[in-house]
């Protein structure tokens, strides 16, 4: 590598007058330092800087342990999981149907390890239950629990609501117009499971955009057990073209930005749900209970802390 450069300074130039620093021929500050800097000496001379180019050799990393490909359990586990969901879901398997470990590995071609820690996490859903020494079953949902998943539903899902109305941007108001319309699709092509992953799409859009993660964490760990309350109303024929509408009385609620009138179709819809979805239940179950009114609280114009 070579660098050169051509000396130019004249030494009369830098030299300082005896009158003063400042009374040198060039009168500067940069006179004084180019003295400094490049001496009078290399005045009209070509100086050269020259240094051999040396290639470094590059060095090579070992190959350890993370270079292998590993077989990732939890793809398998999953798989399991969302298979026996879904049976739940559509009515493969009934509430109080015994799920047996030897039956579903055989089914499912999986191991019995693999089974068994899908059955403990769809416990913790609520959707399986270890009642007895029998073993797991599908879990029962009593008109009591029912009735409290509803009244909990009206009031974090109108708190919700009214906090996408107050919080939402445009492009929250438009991704919920799209997953409106999604449900609207699923409803007229028919398949259950797809209309409920449709609703479920609808309601990520408002617990996204309504700010409150806490409640939207609520919600979720609900999420099994409302998807499955979810799908015994829907698969009522009277349910199905209701439930789009109500959800589009929301939508309009929304983007007209009046929060109480949100508040008021939420919780609409949600009564109206219950409603259906309990006399199945109370059908099933052969219970002589009359079902309870569905409560839901006195929403606040404003509910967001601090305003």
């Amino acid at each position: 590598m070579v660098v050169a450069g051509i000396g130019v300074i004249n030494s009369a130039a830098t030299r300082v007058h005896p009158s003063g620093p400042c009374s040198s021929p060039r009168g500067s500050w940069a006179a004084d330092m180019s003295e400094t800097l490049f001496p009078a000496t290399v005045s009209s001379h070509v100086f050269t800087l020259t240094a051999p180019f040396r290639a470094h050799p590059m060095k090579r990393l070992p190959l350890d342990d993370t270079f292998k490909v590993n077989r990732n359990p939890v793809t398998l586990r999953e798989i399991v999981l969302d298979k026996l969901r879904s049976a739940i879901m559509n009515f493969q398997l009934l509430p109080g149907d015994r799920l047996v470990e030897r039956d579903l590995c055989d089914r499912l071609g999986v191991s019995r390890t693999s089974v068994r820690e899908a059955l403990r996490h769809l416990e913790s859903e609520g959707l399986v239950e270890f009642a007895d020494a029998k073993g797991p079953r599908v879990a029962i949902i009593t008109l009591a629990d029912a009735c409290d998943i509803y009244e909990l539903r009206c009031v974090l899902e109108g708190l919700i609501v009214q906090l996408f109305t107050l919080r939402a941007k445009p492009k929250d108001i438009r991704a919920l117009e799209k997953a409106l319309e999604e449900n609207r699709q699923a409803l007229k092509e028919g398949e259950l499971q797809q209309v409920i992953d449709s609703v479920q799409g609808f309601y990520d859009v408002l617990l996204e955009g309504s700010g409150n993660h806490i409640a939207a964490t609520q919600l979720r760990q609900l999420q099994a057990r409302i998807s499955y309350l979810r799908a015994t109303s829907v698969s009522q024929e009277n349910r199905r073209g209701a439930s789009n509408k109500e959800m589009e009385l929301m939508v309009e609620a929304i983007k007209s930005g009046d929060p109480m009138a949100a508040h008021q179709a939420s919780v609409d819809h949600v009564r109206n749900a219950a409603r259906v979805a309990l006399e199945y239940l109370k059908s099933k179950q052969d219970e002589d209970t009359k079902v309870r009114e569905i409560i839901a609280p006195v929403a606040l114009k404003e509910p967001r802390i601090g305003r």
